[in-house]
């Protein structure tokens, strides 16, 4: 995967977040079950949209490939980091940590792509209701996910590249629990000047301008709300933009904190808590708001329960 002679580091070693054992056993414990949940949470969502023919929409098309992608995001960190949790020697080959940080990318990108498709699906749902069909049809779905994916893909791409032509001489210790790439960048001797050109310019077009879009289109949502009469006409609509809302905030919120605000005020560890809370605790609370915030997505769950029984 590496050049040949471009690198003297073959292993990383993770700071973690606790040296005390008990400490670590304590986040095993708390990690497994948010682990758990997101799959289990996630399934049950895939699930639950694949057999109820009423989930057969661009809504729930958008919504399975994220709970997709959120399994797999979780699963490309959690169990490195649970084995991490119960050993004191935290550390993963020159090679995996680079696949690491491709996966972490890739998954990442896209996720912010198809948060910014699932905006657009619920702007014409409400402010073009009678051309929705035509303007979501099956075939824009497919082309809004594959290009979702593709652009993920790309970028990830490019910014492994990156990485893989810098030089690391000595230092390898990460201060982070994964390979991320701002904390692998850190660690290279080289000079990192198109590495961080390159995740600038990254960061704006696959953070900063699909949450813009993402802003614009429920500042149009919202308008075309208020204008409804029906007390009931609003409620509805409200309740089938709240949940992605949510979910939106959560993700570009997190994400925008960590990769566009400047580092100069972070705390040591902000950026490890921050990767945490993205990689760990939204993939386990994105079912949750979604069931909870949704009648459609309820009935199906019951419906599977029920399947199972």
């Amino acid at each position: 995967m590496r050049p040949p002679n471009q690198t003297t580091v073959r292993e990383f070693v993770f700071v973690g977040f606790s040296r005390v054992r008990g400490t670590n056993l304590w986040l095993f414990a708390v990690v497994f079950s948010m682990y758990l949940i997101t799959l289990a949470g996630n399934m049950l969502i895939i699930t639950a949209i694949r057999i109820d023919p009423r989930l057969n929409t661009p809504m729930y098309f958008f919504l399975s490939n994220l709970s997709f992608l959120d399994i797999c995001y979780t699963t490309s960190v959690v169990p490195q980091l649970l084995a991490h949790f119960l050993t004191s020697h935290k550390t993963i080959s020159f090679d995996r940590c680079m696949a690491q940080l491709y996966i972490s990318l890739f998954l990442g990108s896209t996720e912010f792509i198809l948060l910014a498709a699932m905006a657009y699906d619920r702007y014409v749902a409400v402010c073009h209701p009678l051309h929705y069909k035509v303007m979501m049809s099956p075939r824009v779905c497919i082309q809004l996910a594959i290009t979702s994916w593709f652009v993920g893909f790309l970028n990830a791409v490019v910014q492994t590249a990156f990485t893989l032509c810098l030089h690391f001489c000595s230092l390898n210790i990460i201060n982070h629990f994964a390979c991320e790439v701002l904390a692998v960048v850190k660690l290279s001797c080289s000079d990192t000047f198109v590495n961080d050109i390159s995740l600038m310019v990254a960061g704006v077009i696959v953070l900063l301008i699909p949450c813009i879009l993402v802003m614009l289109s429920y500042v149009y949502i919202i308008s075309a709300i208020l204008r409804i009469r029906s007390p009931e006409g609003r409620h509805r609509a409200f309740s089938t933009c709240t949940s992605h809302l949510t979910v939106v905030v959560l993700c570009y919120g997190t994400a925008i904190f960590a990769y566009l605000s400047p580092k100069d005020n972070f705390a040591p560890n902000q950026d490890k808590m921050l990767a945490f809370f993205y990689a760990v605790v939204t993939p386990m609370l994105n079912p949750i708001i979604y069931s909870l915030r949704n009648k459609e997505v309820k009935g199906a769950l019951s419906k599977v329960g029920k399947t199972w029984q």
